[in-house]
This record gives structure tokens, C-alpha cells and sequence, in this order.
């Protein structure tokens, strides 16, 4: 009897290629453009010494929430930088100051971009935040006035005792006048300062996104106790100090 032909092996199965699933991308919280986030000042800040590339340390007062989730709690700390520093003129030009908000770190560590200009600044001073984000420093027309009249008044009392006469104290009032104005034009106009514990708004120029999983806080958290700078008034400053 004829034996059976031999049966091949079927050849293998070719391999299936794995397929990676895409990666579930986390849910996100969106902040909104234009939301203001209360900050106080770390660093006490002047154009006097104030360069651009400075860093600037600030902490948030209030918290922040999202459809009633709190998702910047009070205590979160914000930097940036000055982007601009600006002394007073002698005659005109006020001091100005310009900050950039950079970062926020939330207070389990969690590290956000972000982009925002300061508004509303308290400082204890005359200091203003203007449309654009700048800050600008006080004006101080009544000393410059009052440096006018008071040396114009010993002026006059000088010429009147040293001539005796009407004319004597119009020639005084006159040097005085001129003395008062030189006064005014050797000095600089008031720096623009926030001195430490000054406040004022962040307020966020575009959507911040935040990871849902990472904004989970159940606290509205809690920011230092710093005093708030004292009530000052406007001073001039000697050329070229």
C-alpha cells in the first residue's frame, strides 16, 4: 500500500502589530481672560534703583474660583519681572514703572505660565496703574509752587531790610523767584514706589489652563500677614541722587 505524501506545516501567523491607544488627555479648568487676581508685594520696588530684568515676588491675597471650585487658593505665590524703569524728568515726566507677571506656583507646587499686567496699584502714595498696565508715579506741583513762593517771600523781606524801599523788595522778590524756580529745576520729579505690602491686581491678558487633577483643594487657603505701606507724601529728589 502506497504510504500518505507528507503534510507541510502551515506557515505562522503573521505577527499583529500593536497599536498604541492615545493617551486620554486630562481634563482642564479654564481660567478666563480679563479674571483679576489680588496680589501683595514681597519686594519693596523704586526707580530710583529699579532696572529692567529685576525680579518682582508677589503672593495672592484672595482665592480664586472656577464655577465654584477653588482653583488659585489665597497664598499662591506670582513673579515676573520689570520690564521698564523709568526716573522722573527734572522739569516734566513722571516716574514710571513696567511689570511683567510671568509665573504662578500654587501652593502644592503645581508651576503655571502666566501672562497678566498689574492694575490698581495701593502703595501709600499717589503711585497709578494707567490703560496700558504702567505704572506711574506721583506729581509734586504743590512743593513746586510752595519752593516758589516761600524763597520769592524771604526774597522780599531781604531786599525791603537791605533797601529800605518798595523797590528793594520787588529787586528781593525777584532774586527769590529766581532762586525758588532754580530749586525746582535741580531736582527730580517723586519716584514711583511700592514699597513692601503694596497691593494691587493681576489681571490675566489670555485663558489660563489648569490641569482638573492638579486643582483639587479643599482650602481656600491662606496668604502672609504683611503690613501695608504707610501714607506718604510726594518728595523731589536732589540732582543727580
Amino acid at each position: 500500500m502506497a504510504s500518505a505524501p507528507p503534510v507541510s506545516p502551515a506557515p505562522p501567523a503573521p505577527a499583529a502589530t500593536a497599536v498604541a491607544a492615545p493617551a486620554a488627555r486630562s481634563a482642564q479648568i479654564e481660567v478666563p481672560s480679563g479674571t483679576h487676581i489680588p496680589l501683595v508685594l514681597h519686594n519693596a520696588i523704586s526707580t530710583r534703583s529699579a532696572r529692567p530684568g529685576d525680579p518682582v515676588y508677589f503672593e495672592t491675597l484672595f482665592p480664586v474660583a472656577v464655577n465654584g471650585q477653588i482653583v488659585i487658593p489665597a497664598g499662591s505665590y506670582v513673579s515676573g519681572e520689570i520690564t521698564e524703569a523709568k526716573r522722573a524728568g527734572r522739569v516734566k515726566g513722571r516716574a514710571e514703572l513696567m511689570i511683567k507677571l510671568t509665573t504662578m506656583i500654587l501652593p502644592n507646587s503645581y508651576i503655571v505660565n502666566l501672562n497678566a499686567s498689574p492694575s490698581g496699584a495701593g502703595t501709600g502714595g499717589g503711585e497709578s496703574v494707567n490703560n496700558e498696565g504702567k505704572i506711574v508715579g506721583d506729581t509734586d506741583k504743590s512743593s513746586d509752587v510752595g519752593t516758589v513762593v516761600k524763597t520769592t517771600s524771604v526774597g522780599a523781606g531781604i531786599g525791603a531790610i537791605a533797601g529800605r524801599s518798595a523797590g528793594g523788595a520787588g529787586i528781593g522778590a525777584g532774586i527769590g523767584a529766581a532762586t525758588g524756580l532754580g530749586a525746582v529745576l535741580l531736582s527730580r520729579g517723586p519716584e514711583a514706589e511700592l514699597p513692601r505690602g503694596s497691593t494691587l491686581e493681576a489681571v490675566i491678558d489670555r485663558p489660563i489652563y489648569l490641569d482638573a487633577d492638579k486643582v483639587q483643594f479643599t482650602s481656600p487657603g491662606q496668604a502672609s500677614t504683611l503690613a501695608g505701606p504707610p501714607n506718604r507724601e510726594p518728595q523731589r529728589n536732589k540732582v543727580p541722587f
